[in-house]
């Protein structure tokens, strides 16, 4: 009986040093990708805290300024909440000064 439990243990053990392996391995290989990301966060919350007079900033600067394409700069928008404008002019401003009506 004791070697059955001894065996259950290992398999235990071995299972959550796998996964905590993976999850070590996947932090490490993503961890350059969320410093830029960091980066270029700050990068749009300057531009939006600065939007000119009309309030809204044109996603073709917001992506050509931070170097990533319109699903990228879209997507860290939406992580600091900002949205697009309703009117289609693919302009973006933050939520709390343009809040939907």
């Amino acid at each position: 009986m004791e070697s059955f439990w001894s065996g259950i243990i290992g398999v235990v053990v071995g299972s959550a040093t796998t996964v905590v392996g993976q999850w070590l391995r996947h932090r490490w290989q993503t961890s350059e990708l969320r410093k830029r990301d960091q980066k270029r966060k700050s990068m749009l919350r300057q531009l939006l805290d600065n939007p000119g007079p009309t309030g809204w900033r044109t996603m073709e600067t917001l992506s050509s300024v931070i170097g990533v394409d319109r699903d990228g700069a879209a997507r860290l928008l939406i992580e600091i909440d900002a949205r697009a404008s309703e009117t289609g002019n693919d302009v973006w401003a933050y939520i709390r000064d343009k809040p939907l009506p």
